[in-house]
């Protein structure tokens, strides 16, 4: 029986202020509540958003700089400076790293939230790749790669210790998963309910898959009458699985059962903010999901934001 998977949860981070970046929320809010949109640089183009705290962390696709906002205040601050290439989905543990996925640079590369300083770099492929998703256990970091039908796990050592550049494990997936043409397949993580193994949600065929990370072995999870078509970001709270359907402009909340091998879908969450929302996280007791606009050309004066939600 393989031992669980649990997952890390972000503390409260004090972080000072780098290079603070003049940007307002988005739409006034009565004093002592937080704002419903966040404004995010113009031309940023946001892909992934992790939180911390008071803090959400976003990563731009275009440049790959970190953006930290407060998300009572609405005020903004760049962290990690531009790569030239993506910054993809993230996530902060509780010593304050942010895991970073590189999307085509076939990188994952971890930050110091405090200073932005880049403590750790690692290189899991070439051409053609694409790095998309993370999730974070109590011993090790698993990402997605949606051009190849594989995931990579990242070990942490004690107290959370980062590996050397070169110990990183590359899991192919066998069983039920198959990779369908060379558009988005693997995309969003999360880990199951009873922490035993990993969920993965397939964006092409808007399928969910449970994955054991020890052999790559996937089955579907059964969700009776339902896929989950452009299904990207995902978010597991408890047994609710928030399933982020970017270009429906909604989030599927799948109700799981303890192993995450069957759920059925409890509702469906939608808001006249979305545009094109594409990964979620929880904080303040809401949702906070970045528009990525995929529908609109992007120029350096498109203006973004992230939207919260209520959850369910």
């Amino acid at each position: 029986m393989n031992r669980p998977l649990r997952t890390t949860l972000g503390g409260a981070l004090t972080a000072a202020m780098l290079a603070t970046v003049a940007v307002a929320p988005a739409q006034a809010h009565p004093a002592g509540r937080p704002p419903a949109v966040l404004a995010l640089p113009d031309g940023f183009q946001p892909e992934g958003i992790a939180t911390a705290g008071r803090y959400a962390y976003f990563g731009s696709r275009a440049t790959g700089a970190i953006q930290r906002v407060d998300l009572v205040t609405g005020r903004g601050t760049t962290i990690g400076a531009a790569t030239g290439t993506p910054s993809l989905g993230l996530k902060v543990d509780p010593r304050g790293r942010l895991f970073v996925s590189g999307g085509t640079a076939g990188d994952a590369r971890v930050l110091d939230t405090r200073t932005g300083e880049v403590l750790a770099r690692y290189q899991f492929a070439t051409a053609p790749t694409f790095v998309n998703d993370v999730v974070l256990t109590r011993d090790a970091a698993y990402f997605t790669d949606s051009n190849r039908p594989v995931l990579y796990r990242l070990p942490l050592g004690r107290r959370g210790a980062l590996p050397p550049a070169d110990a990183f494990t590359t899991i192919t997936l066998t069983g039920a998963y198959e990779q369908v043409g060379t558009g988005v397949n693997l995309n969003g993580i999360a880990t199951t309910p009873d922490g035993r193994a990993l969920i993965v949600v397939q964006s092409t065929t808007g399928t969910l898959y449970r994955v054991d990370p020890a052999t790559g072995a996937s089955t579907v999870v059964d969700v009776p009458g339902h896929t989950f078509t452009n299904g990207d970001g995902l978010l597991l709270l408890g047994r609710t699985l928030y399933v982020v359907q970017n270009r429906l402009n909604q989030i599927a909340v799948v109700r799981l059962n303890h192993a995450g091998t069957a759920g059925a879908l409890t509702e469906t969450i939608t808001d006249p903010n979305f545009d094109v929302p594409t990964t979620v996280a929880k904080a303040l007791g809401r949702l906070y999901l970045p528009n990525a606009r995929f529908t609109t050309p992007p120029t350096p004066t498109t203006p973004y934001t992230a939207v919260a939600v209520r959850t369910h």
